[in-house]
């Protein structure tokens, strides 16, 4: 299994602390924020190699990061060439990006660079490998005011997703996808056919509607924390969890 971390965006909300320095970057609890999530990574069984995808004004910063990075799952680093937000080729073209130029042909599991996550990653690959199908990572928000800002998903009684649906204005269930997904190395040529089609190439969740009707696709249910660091006030939450979390440890 391969690892792709998503981490060409560039911080808009989070400015100025991302002036010059890419959100995957920052600071959370005395480390890199990517970091925290390379850590939980490294518990994957059979995962052996991690690529982060970035844009050429982070790229640099990316690179002097990883040379210095004496951590687990070292990844390398690849620049899709853009140089501001209206020019990115958002994840799914990323994606794409990634597995074109690497010439994937393992299963994938994708995260996103800016997003912290307490659940054990092994648990979720472990799913994955049961239904042997594409999977994602879904969290049930208790403030329903919230909901509607996801991507929210129904299952059947053998946690198949029945309907996906990005930012609805009337959500159907409380459960939202996290930008942590598994495909399997057989379904990754749908990337091509679902972009081919005229496919939303920015957020990924635009790319699960799409494949939830194409192939089977299950959600896997986790109740530990998860932090989606978007805006000023979310990092500051990534903070102080983690924070305590290295003063528990």
């Amino acid at each position: 299994m391969k690892a792709i971390l998503l981490a060409a965006g560039y911080g808009t909300r989070l400015k100025p602390l991302t002036d010059d320095c890419p959100k995957t970057l920052l600071d959370v609890a005395g480390r890199p924020m990517i970091e925290w999530i390379l850590e939980g990574l490294a518990r994957v069984p059979g995962l052996d190699a991690v690529a982060l995808v970035t844009n050429d004004r982070f790229a640099p910063h990316h690179e002097r990061w990883a040379a210095a990075y004496r951590g687990p799952l070292k990844p390398g680093i690849l620049n899709d060439g853009t140089r501001s937000d209206a020019t990115k080729l958002g994840a799914v073209g990323d994606l794409k990006l990634v597995k074109d130029r690497l010439k994937l042909d393992d299963d994938v599991l994708v995260v996103a660079g800016d997003n912290l996550f307490e659940f054990d990653p092994a648990q979720f690959a472990a799913f994955f490998r049961r239904k042997d199908a594409a999977a994602v990572a879904l969290k049930n928000l208790e403030d329903p005011a919230l909901v509607p800002k996801y991507a929210v998903v129904s299952l059947d009684d053998a946690d198949r997703v029945t309907h996906f649906e990005e930012k609805p204005a009337q959500p159907k269930s409380s459960l939202i996808s996290t930008c942590f997904y598994a495909f399997p190395r057989r379904e990754l040529g749908l990337i091509d056919t679902y972009l081919a089609s005229g496919g939303n190439p920015d957020a990924p969740g635009h790319y699960l509607q799409w494949l939830y009707r194409q192939t089977a696709l299950y959600g896997w249910v986790f109740r530990d924390a998860w932090l989606d660091i978007g805006d000023l006030a979310s990092y500051r939450e990534a903070n102080a969890r983690f924070s305590a979390r290295k003063a528990r440890a």
